[in-house]
């Protein structure tokens, strides 16, 4: 079997731009495959090569050696389809799944994809399904694991990248088990098997566990596959999550029935008024001449338009992760769908798995679009950190706590400057005592001489979100281990002053609380700070 056949050239999460080296060429990744049935060619694939920029594509091996076995043996599966780029062929596991037989033996679907030429292969797996009792799915994962065994044993031809597929479902610990083993037995890549049903039933939550159950029990420097992401709304999480290949028939499927895809939804033609697409089949077309056409080219022109989408959705992914931008590119197509934006909170509780996979900084900042941004990989890994890397210098008496100011870095903002300027002026050397901490709703408690790291100084958020309960638990972890004997709040909405109060009570440190101010930065609320400063001075 080929060695080093996949490279990683950038990373964002759990998504990578990587280089994947078969017999027929590089294939540049994450990418899709268009699923190409080999006796029904919507779209030709020599078209989707030249004209869209797939270089690889996914046929059904079990399809071609029933309708066309000794043809494709002759000719072999590049020539029968008239696609240049990459093979990738699937084994019939889909129809096992979807009839309950299929009429060939595991060993033999293995020789023939060999004997067509495939460039990526999948061994004859059992998939689990979803509506499966418990037994079953065990049968499953065992049965998967016993054929991938016996596939080792009789493959010959070494320039194949074989595929393992990671069976178990929605039981979790099944999936762990199937993919333990598996990551022991030598493929190129691995896969999830049996997410079809999932995604039709938009059931992304548990689509998140299954496949980060399966990523964290597999070797990481293999390139993993998801069987039959369906649309592109969904691409970006996928690819967060660390797949790297997944093929889709629905860009065929969907035009069947009419439907023409957009990056977050998919709209029925009876329903457009408009062809809300740049791509080059919508830019010649009004919404009349599609529908006046007949069924079989309206289908094709669907076809086409959503291969058109699905690409340009894989190219702005592609730029997300050198820009280090996933994240939000993933915040704004959870607000999609309400099944995405629960999938995307379904991530944050692997998010400390992310954080490890996360680069320590990245070529722009991060925006925060909404709640969920408190909890990404970011800003957990500066939290953590500061929980336990940094200490306060044992000099501080007073900690002046304010809310985030108008500028970045907080130390550059005029009213900060304004009053290291007037604690300077009024207590002299004693200022040195005093030490000026910042918090707001994502990075909780930024002391003033870390404001401008990584990716504190390098972020926006938006206004009005109320929620320092983030704060609050930062402040308990971090005031037991501080010098402190008094603390000034300057205190806005939101912040929980009796707890704070508590928690100070708790630890025998002084609190004073000044609330908000009609003008939050004013030359009042300067007076009053400095004031309240003085008086926690004299009493530390």
């Amino acid at each position: 079997m080929l060695e080093g056949s996949f490279e990683v050239l950038c990373e964002d999460m759990l998504a990578r731009i990587g280089r994947l080296k078969t017999k027929r060429g590089v294939l540049e990744t994450p990418a899709l495959l268009p699923v190409i049935n080999p006796n029904v060619q919507v779209v030709k694939p020599r078209k989707i090569y030249e004209e869209m920029g797939y270089n690889a594509v996914m046929t059904n091996a079990y399809i071609i050696k029933r309708s066309l076995s000794e043809e494709a043996v002759k000719l072999g599966v590049h020539r029968i389809l008239d696609f240049p780029g990459i093979v990738m062929t699937d084994s019939g596991a889909y129809q096992l799944l979807s009839h309950g037989r299929v009429d060939v033996e595991p060993g033999e679907i293995v020789k023939f994809q060999e004997e067509i030429g495939s460039d990526i292969a999948v061994i004859l797996d059992v998939p689990t399904g979803f509506n499966v009792d418990y037994a079953h799915a065990s049968w499953t994962v065992d049965e998967t694991l016993s054929r991938a065994r016996q596939a080792l044993n009789i493959i010959k031809e070494r320039d194949i990248l074989w595929v393992g597929p990671v069976q178990g479902g929605k039981y979790l610990d099944l999936v762990k088990k199937s993919a333990e083993a598996m990551s022991q037995l030598p493929f190129h890549l691995y896969a999830l098997g049996s997410p079809t049903r999932v995604m039709e039933q938009y059931r992304f939550n548990t689509l998140v566990d299954m496949i980060l159950t399966a990523k964290i029990h597999l070797p990481i420097e293999k390139p993993f596959h998801l069987f039959g992401a369906g649309h592109p709304f969904m691409f970006s999480l996928a690819v967060a999550l660390g797949c790297d290949l997944f093929d889709s028939a629905s860009y065929a499927l969907y035009a069947r029935n009419d439907r023409y895809m957009t990056p977050h939804a998919t709209l029925r033609v009876e329903q457009l008024n408009y062809l809300p697409c740049s791509c080059p089949v919508c830019v010649k077309l009004s919404c009349r001449e599609l529908k006046a056409m007949s069924r079989e080219e309206r289908e094709r022109i669907l076809a086409t338009h959503n291969l058109y989408v699905c690409q340009a959705e894989l190219k702005l992914i592609k730029q997300a992760i050198h820009d280090g931008r996933l994240w939000e590119l993933i915040e704004v197509r959870a607000r999609s769908h309400p099944s995405l934006l629960a999938a995307l909170r379904k991530l944050l509780t692997y998010v400390d798995h992310l954080e490890k996979h996360t680069p320590i900084s990245k070529k722009r900042g991060i925006l925060c679009l909404g709640p969920e941004s408190a909890a990404r990989p970011e800003i957990l890994r500066y939290r953590r950190r500061l929980k336990d890397r940094y200490r306060p210098s044992p000099t501080f008496k007073v900690m002046l706590l304010i809310p985030k100011s108008r500028r970045k870095p907080y130390s550059r903002d005029a009213f900060v400057k304004s009053l290291l300027n007037r604690l300077a002026q009024e207590f002299g050397a004693e200022s040195e005592a005093v030490h000026i901490c910042v918090y707001d709703p994502f990075f909780s408690i930024v002391p003033l001489e870390l404001d401008d790291i990584y990716p504190i100084s390098q972020s926006e958020s938006f206004e009005g979100w109320e929620d320092y309960s983030q704060m609050l638990q930062e402040l308990k972890a971090y005031l037991p281990k501080a010098p402190y004997k008094a603390v000034v709040l300057y205190s806005v909405k939101g912040v929980n002053d009796e707890e704070i109060k508590d928690l100070c009570a708790k630890l025998n440190i002084k609190l004073s609380i000044i609330k908000a101010m009609e003008t939050l930065w004013s030359k009042a609320a300067l007076k009053a700070l400095v004031e309240q400063v003085k008086n926690a001075l004299r009493n530390a």
